[in-house]
């Protein structure tokens, strides 16, 4: 099936179709809204929270997951007053550029969705913070203590330094030597550690304001299932309206129905369609629904064409029923075989039956048109009357409607009946031309008239 015929075919289906598509979306609609009263409407806020000093991205995860651990969520929950349990589902938090964690929470309300954000922010901060102490180094190795053991050191060198030989041996002035390195480079590291960035301690966090109140439904709100049921509900409609114009396996073409029916084609005719008021209509709640929903009229057909008029109409008739005539050896009775409820297929087997008995030349020297019998033969068991005098069966049906199985049991019918299948007559239905209304002719056309009409009679 090519793009172009897809385009034609949904065109067709919106057409056809458009009561079934609309009630099925507003069904779907139905069912979203209920699926929004399953689901209670959410808020969601952020709040941010700024890792000061340099962190790999690897670190930045590791705090976001603490941040949205079970651990600062249930204190954030104890310092609420709510249920953690209920809480972790609702808290996330993800490490974006810049050294921040970005922490949000979900509630019912917008007040308890801003709560939950800033209570989550403060227990992550105070968290980190007591872990980065509880692993921080004892005291006594401090800065402070390490410039006293400095000094310390600087003195106890000062003191082996005087206390070494005053001579001028090489010993004394290697010891000597070697001490005021070990000086120098005991100052050089008091130097660094006094000039080192207190900013790259990675222990300061801070919260960066308090989260904003949502002013807004987190998705999916109520507005969104509902029409995400309509869609969906309608995109299943005509899915399932294009799967069933694809599984469906009725003939359409004149030379598929000759080969299903082992016969040649005689023809095919045309039959005026008839306007929605004329149709036949069924009774009980099952007819009615199926009319409101537009069941009754099918949607896999093409568009019928404009017809001619009714003398164009009538030649196809005849030329069938000269092909009946030169194809049967003596002129006679034939059976009008047409499939139980194809009434388009009887009106046309009906004008058949017509055209032949007011043959123009039956009472010339050539032979007349055979004789048709209508008769309806169901396609579930289908079952033809035993031949009397007939000369063979003609079947009548239109295109679309029946499937090769069906076709099938009626030519194998025709066989039991010992039928000979002459031919086949596929017919279509067109759309009839509106009947002109006869105007009133003006003042002067009766004049203009007589006038021509003089003037013809002078010319003869």
């Amino acid at each position: 099936m090519s793009d172009d015929i897809r385009l034609v075919t949904i065109g067709r289906i919106f057409r056809r179709r458009w009561r079934l598509l609309v009630i099925v979306a507003v069904v779907g609609a139905l069912v979203g809204y209920g699926a929004s009263l399953l689901f209670p409407p959410s808020y969601t806020t952020s709040t941010s929270v700024l890792l000061a000093g340099q962190w790999e991205e690897r670190e930045l995860l590791t705090q976001a997951e603490i941040a949205a651990s079970s651990t600062v969520v249930d204190r954030a929950a104890a310092a609420l007053g709510w249920s953690g349990s209920e809480l972790r589902d609702h808290v996330s938090a993800k490490a974006t550029d810049g050294n921040i964690i970005t922490i949000s929470g979900t509630a019912d309300t917008p007040e308890r969705a801003q709560r939950l954000s800033d209570q989550v922010a403060q227990q992550f901060v105070t968290f980190a913070a007591r872990i980065a102490g509880s692993t921080a180094p004892d005291p006594a190795a401090g800065p402070e203590a390490l410039r006293q053991k400095v000094e310390q050191t600087d003195r106890r060198i000062t003191d082996l330094a005087n206390a070494a030989d005053p001579g001028q041996t090489v010993e004394g002035v290697q010891a000597r030597t070697e001490l005021e390195k070990l000086r120098t480079a005991l100052q050089e590291a008091m130097k660094k550690l006094d000039e080192a960035d207190p900013a790259t301690d990675k222990t300061g966090m801070v919260v960066m304001g308090p989260a904003a109140r949502p002013t807004g439904e987190a998705p999916p709100t109520r507005m969104q299932l509902v029409v995400a049921g309509a869609l969906l509900f309608f995109l299943l409609a005509v899915t399932g309206h294009l799967a069933a114009a694809r599984a469906n396996r009725r003939l359409r073409t004149e030379p598929e129905i000759a080969a299903a029916l082992g016969s040649p084609l005689l023809g095919t005719v045309d039959v005026p369609g008839e306007p929605p008021a004329l149709q036949p209509k069924g009774r009980g709640s099952r007819a009615w629904i199926r009319r409101l929903l537009g069941l009754d009229t099918r949607w896999d057909i093409p568009t019928p064409r404009m017809s001619g008029d009714e003398a164009s109409r009538r030649i196809r008739y005849r030329r069938v029923c000269a092909r009946l005539r030169d194809q049967l050896p003596a002129p006679g009775v034939l059976l009008a075989v047409v499939p139980d409820g194809d009434d388009i297929a009887l009106r046309a087997a009906g004008q058949l039956a017509d055209e032949a008995e007011s043959d123009p030349s039956a009472s010339s020297s050539s032979r007349g048109y055979p004789m048709l019998r209508v008769v309806q033969v169901s396609v579930d068991r289908p079952l033809v009357p035993d031949r009397d005098a007939e000369s063979g069966a003609l079947v009548v049906l239109s295109a679309g409607s029946w499937t090769a199985g069906e076709l099938g049991g009626i030519a194998q019918a025709c066989a039991d009946g010992r039928h000979e299948v002459v031919g086949i007559v596929v017919v279509s239905t067109v759309l009839a031309r509106p009947a002109r209304s006869a105007d009133p002719l003006p003042d002067n056309a009766a004049p203009a008239l007589a006038m021509r009409g003089h003037a013809r009679g002078g010319s003869v």
